[in-house]
């Protein structure tokens, strides 16, 4: 399966890019998230795009390198590193040929290389850690087909919101109403913010929310 997903609309885009990793995840039921170790490696980096995936052999990113020529502005890479802890799957070289091509960004399970220099470029990169030890590049490795990648299943096309608490995966056939919840669950924690900012002025009322007497008479 070579073919590129279908960008998701610029709509979409923009209205994912108001929100984050955490509005996703309530939105859908605390779910989504990919195993916590997943982690940006430059500080302060954010994501959010389409799904393009590759599955690659264990320590050998033959397959990475051609995800990333395959790929374009709006995808992000999703790369499924089989949790390999041996071998980096990417460093410098590779980061800046995804960031020159356009690549929004690249969420791999496993391990890269080149930390200074990848901090210097600033690509969005998340990963799980660093080693020194280079990959092989003898394959094999599927591409834009469904993987696995910490943990959760990634479709081509899904969308992809990565920040400094982790990555989310939203499945392409919930996207309008995931962000639906989630930009009500963002309203509701604005006027939740403001109560609780007015309370530290003016002690007078309440900051209890709502909903927590009504779950509180289970017990």
């Amino acid at each position: 399966m070579n073919q590129l997903p279908i960008l998701l609309s610029e709509e979409l885009i923009k209205r994912a890019e108001n929100l984050t990793s955490t509005l996703l995840s309530d939105a859908m039921g605390c779910t989504g998230s990919m195993d916590y170790k997943i982690k940006p490696v430059v500080s302060k980096a954010r994501i959010v795009g389409t799904a393009l995936t590759v599955s690659m052999r264990p320590g050998d990113n033959l397959f990475l390198h051609q995800a990333i020529h395959s790929g374009s502005k709006g995808y992000v890479l999703i790369a499924d590193g089989k949790d390999h802890k041996e071998n980096a799957y990417l460093g410098e070289l590779m980061a800046a040929a995804a960031k020159v091509v356009g690549l929004e960004g690249i969420v791999i399970d496993g391990l890269v290389r080149d930390k200074v220099n990848l901090e210097e470029l600033g690509f969005p990169i998340f990963a799980k850690g660093f080693i020194p030890n280079g990959p092989l590049k003898d394959g094999p490795g599927l591409l834009n087909s469904i993987i696995s990648c910490g943990g959760v299943v990634v479709c081509p096309g899904d969308l992809i919101i990565g920040d400094e608490d982790g990555v989310v995966v939203v499945p392409k056939d919930r996207i309008s109403e995931v962000l639906e919840k989630a930009e009500k669950k963002l309203e509701y924690e604005e006027k939740r913010l403001k109560t609780i900012l007015e309370y530290e002025e003016n002690k007078g009322t309440s900051i209890e929310p709502p909903w927590l007497s009504e779950k509180m008479k289970a017990f």
